[in-house]
């Protein structure tokens, strides 16, 4: 699932390989004897053909007098020794790179888990939720699959290359001048592959982030595109983008994929060339047949590991590829940290996506100033301008206006989920900069337009913004906000088990339960952004008493379109392009006939403004 990429290449691919590396850091000691295990294995490997050698010149000498089976035994049962002491050390180091790579692999899961809750509200407003969740899941694990395949085959091929080496030089520094020719060419044809092969393989992974991200949208979305009948449109986008990531994952798959048979042929020709220039060295007397044996196995084994190297080239891109994502997150912005002299004493956490932001019941006036307070979501375009307001304790603030004006801002402000450009925001008198955020959303609930629930009981969803309420406490909230009335008539009650879409709940019932959450946290600031927004107009009259139970001894903002849910309100505030264009309550702002009298009569004068034809 996933999103945008990088760029249309990658931006280095030494410097984000060598980072990776990097993170292994802490297992040095254990790189340390992956190395040692590997040193062992190869060069017990690397000794086998020789000693078959030997054992085939016992057998050659022995032609004409008798073979001396016991010299040939003695022979066989050390190669059996050997390749068996090989396998066991190869066997230990795959064990502990195992256990290297995997937490190496659960250290950076954990260290982007840690740095999303650091990130500003502003980087997930830029960045759609697949882009996210790709580079959180499926970057990581190709990441894992790179380090588990490469280390193990690509050090035990390095080492095999250097220890097969030393032994050709022993038995021919002639034939193995002719292995090592043909080094540089392969080197050659692997580096320019690579070249070309690493920003299709950004590319794939940007075309595999994009396509996900269009399937998370329209299968989220799936009932609003069935009413509309944009299937075709969306299976057209969705056909032009798989076109898009099928073109740049056959570029990248060819590229790479031409290193292999590049690789086997030189290595053939290299073949070709030792068995020759051998036969002839038997017969001039320069080397024996067990020599030349084992000569041919070296240089089978010489071309091989670099074959194994250069087919690991598409993987390794692909992983430096996926490390590139992660970093580029790792490395994003995060926002501004709590003041020093805020550090402590922190009363609450925070837990509101769609839902409530938890508090501890943290008592407090609930006095919130807005003084001269400036902000712009893009520095070219402000939005609010000098905008002073102030809520009273325990006075209910509506705030309302037409779409873009300004509303949900002012929440957000309030939360710190955006910083201010000017002026300040106050709460009881203290600067809300200089208070731990965790702290300041301890103190106040919230309720969201969209509502969110995790998959769990009724129950634990309404406790989820305070884990230590009792009993009592969740079902005094649940009536106070007619969740009751409706769990009742489930089967399981409260220990209804809420799928991962809510999918077994009314959109009126999943509301209710994000305002019953609100509601026992008993915060000292209440937040309400269109919270009946999904409720059917009987509901909605229900929920007027159980607000304004909710309401009282504590300051609320409410944020709403349906005038008739803010009536009751001590302070209605009309906005427009940023601006406080008038407040009061609502029978001052009618008698003046102004935005809020023309935002009312919109929604309840009658629409009546054209003469009926006289019937025939």
């Amino acid at each position: 699932m996933g999103g945008g990429m990088v760029g249309q290449k990658a931006s280095n691919f030494g410097p984000s390989a060598k980072r990776m590396l990097g993170r292994m850091a802490p297992y040095r000691v254990a790189a340390v004897a992956v190395l040692v295990l590997a040193v062992g294995s190869v060069a017990l490997t690397s000794l086998g053909p020789r000693l078959l050698g030997r054992a085939t010149d016992v057998i050659v000498e022995g032609l004409g007098s008798g073979v001396d089976f016991d010299r040939l035994r003695h022979a066989l049962a050390l190669v059996l020794v050997v390749y068996v002491a090989g396998a066991l050390l190869g066997w230990c180091q795959g064990q502990i790179l195992n256990h290297v790579v995997q937490n190496t692999v659960r250290g950076l899961r954990t260290e982007v888990e840690e740095k999303v809750h650091r990130l500003p509200l502003e980087y997930f407003d830029r960045q759609p939720r697949g882009e996210l969740l790709s580079r959180v899941t499926n970057d990581i694990d190709n990441i894992q699959q790179t380090l588990q395949q490469t280390f193990s085959q690509l050090l035990t091929s390095l080492l095999t290359v250097v220890g097969v080496l030393v032994m050709m030089v022993w038995i021919s520094p002639l034939l193995a001048l002719i292995a090592v020719i043909s080094v540089p060419l392969a080197m050659l044809i692997s580096s320019q592959v690579m070249k070309r092969s690493q920003g299709q393989f950004v590319a794939q992974w940007r075309g595999t982030g994009v396509l996900n991200s269009h399937i998370e949208e329209s299968f989220s979305g799936h009932d609003l595109v069935t009413v509309f009948g944009r299937q075709e449109e969306v299976g057209q986008t969705f056909a032009a983008q798989n076109e898009e990531l099928y073109q740049a994952s056959f570029k990248a798959q060819f590229i790479s994929g031409l290193i292999m048979p590049v690789m086997m042929f030189v290595g053939n020709l290299n073949f070709v060339a030792v068995a020759v220039v051998g036969s002839l060295r038997v017969t001039s007397g320069h080397i024996t047949i067990g020599d030349l044996q084992a000569f041919i196995q070296y240089s089978r084994q010489f071309t091989q590991p670099l074959t194994t190297v250069a087919s690991m080239a598409n993987l390794l891109q692909s992983g430096v590829a996926s490390a590139e994502r992660v970093f580029e997150l790792l490395d994003a912005p995060e926002q501004r940290p709590d003041a020093a002299s805020a550090a402590v004493g922190v009363a609450g956490a925070v837990g509101a996506v769609g839902g409530v932001v938890a508090s501890n019941g943290t008592a407090g006036a609930g006095e919130v100033a807005f003084e001269d307070v400036s902000f712009a979501y893009d520095p070219e375009r402000p939005l609010i301008e000098h905008l002073s307001l102030t809520a009273r304790p325990g006075q209910t603030v509506a705030i309302v206006g037409p779409t873009g004006a300004g509303k949900t801002t002012l929440v957000n402000l309030i939360m710190r989920f955006y910083e201010v450009d000017g002026g300040r925001i106050t709460f009881d008198g203290a600067d809300i900069a200089s208070m731990p955020r965790a702290e300041l959303r301890g103190r106040i609930g919230m309720v969201l337009q969209d509502t969110w629930l995790f998959e769990g009981t009724i129950r634990d969803n309404i406790r989820y913004g305070r884990p230590d309420a009792s009993e009592e406490q969740i079902l005094a909230a649940a009536r106070a906000t007619f969740v009751d009335r409706f769990v009742h008539s489930l089967p399981e009650g409260y220990d209804t088990l809420i799928t991962a879409d809510a999918g077994n709940l009314s959109a009126g019932e999943r509301q209710l339960l994000t305002i019953a959450r609100a509601a026992l946290t008993e915060p000292s600031l209440l937040i309400l952004d269109e919270a009946t927004s999904s409720v059917d107009t009987r509901t909605e009259l229900l929920l007027q008493q159980a607000m304004a139970a909710l309401r009282s001894d504590r300051t609320s903002f409410v944020i709403a379109h349906r005038l008739s849910t803010i009536r009751d309100a001590d302070l209605i505030v009309v906005m427009e392009h940023g601006s406080i264009v008038e407040q009061g309550n609502h029978e001052q702002l009618l008698a003046a006939q102004g935005a809020y009298f023309r935002l009312y009569q919109s929604q309840f004068a009658a629409p009546a403004t054209e003469e009926l034809p006289e019937p025939a």
